[in-house]
């Protein structure tokens, strides 16, 4: 369980996620934070990064292991596409 509330988790969030934006940015790609629900961290990749085959791996090896090395080591980033941002309550609520 990660001993902090969302909103406690947002400028630690931010500041880690900005770390990792100029590594999109080389490959034209780019990050959005939609918002933390129950310790996800929900973003939306952009530009090249969408429908991008390396997509998964980004997130998983390099977004979220950043989170885990600044933050907290159980915390989740999910990726929402364009048009399923109404998915994060649902999504944050799931075990």
């Amino acid at each position: 369980m990660i001993p902090f509330t969302d909103e406690e988790l947002r400028p630690a969030v931010e500041a880690s996620l900005e770390k990792v934006k100029p590594m999109l940015a080389l490959d034209g790609g780019g990050m959005e934070l939609l918002g933390i629900k129950n310790g996800k961290v929900f973003v939306q990749l952009q530009g090249a990064c969408v429908g991008c085959g390396s997509s998964g791996q980004t997130l998983k090896y390099g977004v979220e292991r950043q989170l885990r090395m600044d933050i907290h080591p159980e915390i989740e980033v999910v990726n929402l596409a364009v048009g399923m941002e109404h998915m994060m309550d649902e999504i944050a609520n799931q075990a």
